[in-house]
Formats: structure tokens, sequence, C-alpha cells
């Protein structure tokens, strides 16, 4: 008897998992969020348990430690992702990730492992900019544009920068206030479950984001 009760018990908690995940709707047209409101809300998923707070219409993060906050929409496979971002940390490093699970995290500040691409501005005490594949460290930077010995810092301390990220295919494509910066195609597009969801990450930099929006590439 008990043992049919496990049964039961457990086909009860898969149904409502997947029910859970029916659930998450996918970004079929475009979708936007200004940040004008108290806090992030249902629509975000706060691993980091309160980092991430919304002041003066815009969303702050500092010192998540690579807890993300996701947004519970799917990612069409072919995307335009674009937002307003400053740094108010002499550090810049300004994180976000395209193409996650919609749950990971660094459960120890210990060596995270993304499920997802990762594009980071300013990154190690401002010194370098990537796009990696699983990871932001060794192999999985698959483009990079570090600081050149004598130029300023990619983040420029309260500037605001305008971010467009485009995956179609296997290409990223990340523009700058409008201008190429970088771009990496991946011969075997991450997609599919485990891999259909946008995060803002931080380390410890103060970041503040605003003007989040997310289409259907064409």
């Amino acid at each position: 008897m008990q043992h049919k009760l496990l049964i039961a018990s457990l086909s009860v908690a898969a149904l409502a998992a997947v029910g859970c995940k029916a659930r998450v709707p996918a970004i079929a047209s475009p979708f936007a969020d200004d940040f004008e409101r108290a806090e992030p809300g249902p629509d975000w998923l706060d691993t980091s348990g309160g980092a991430y707070r919304i002041t003066d219409g815009r969303l702050n993060v500092t010192r998540a430690y690579n807890h993300p906050l996701w947004l519970r929409r799917k990612l069409p496979r072919d995307v335009v992702v674009e937002f307003d971002v400053m740094s108010k940390s002499p550090s810049g490093d300004i994180k976000v990730e395209l193409f996650g699970d919609g749950e990971s995290f660094d459960p120890d500040k210990g060596r995270y492992d993304p499920t997802s691409y990762v594009i980071i501005l300013g990154g190690w005490n401002n010194s370098s900019s990537i796009i990696g594949r699983l990871g932001e460290h060794d192999d999985a930077v698959k483009a990079s544009r570090p600081r050149a010995p004598g130029q300023p810092p990619p983040v420029e301390l309260g500037r605001s920068y305008h971010f467009t990220i485009t995956r179609h295919g296997g290409l990223i494509d990340w523009k700058l206030d409008g201008a190429p910066f970088l771009a990496w195609t991946d011969p075997s597009p991450l997609s599919g479950s485990g891999h259909e969801f946008f995060a803002i990450d931080d380390w410890e930099a103060d970041v503040h984001f605003d003007n989040l929006r997310i289409r259907p590439a064409n």
C-alpha cells in the first residue's frame, strides 16, 4: 500500500512539474520591461534572495555573486535582446546570460558553471569583454576584446550603454551603442530544454538596467 502511495505521490509531483513548465510563456511577439514598479515581480526568478531591486525606474543589482535574475519567458531560437545599462562601480563588470536553463546559480561563490551564453562588458576589474559559451573562463571564452595598454577601460563609470545582442542561427552578434562590438558563430547553437532563458547577472558591481526589449529576430 505504501509503495502505491509513493508512486501516486511521485506521479502527482511529476505532473505538477510538467504543468509548471507548460505555464512559462514563450516570446512570440515583442516583450518589454521598463521596470516602472516597486520590485521585479513574478516575471522574474531571483536566485539571489534579494540582490535585485528596482530603484528610480531601473533594475539595480550589486553583490549577486553569480546568482542570476532569470526572465520567466522562453526565448525564440532567433532573437534580438536590447537594453540600456550603466555601472556605478570602477570595476565595470556588466553581465547577462542568453539561452540558459532559467534556474541555475553559483551555490557557494565558487566557479560558476553557466548553462548559457555569457556576455560580459568590462569584466575582470574592467579589463576585458567576452562572449562565452557555457562558461566565462579558459576554453569557454569564444570571442574577447581585452583592454589595450594605454586605453580607457571598457566601462566608463556612470555612462549608459545600449546593448543589442542578436542570435540568428549560430551567429551571436553584439552591438554596443549601435556599433559592432563582438561576434561569434557557434557551430552547435544552444537550444531546446535547458537553453531557453535570458538572465541578468552580477558579481559585486553596482549595475543598473533599463528599457529591456526582446523580440524574435527576422
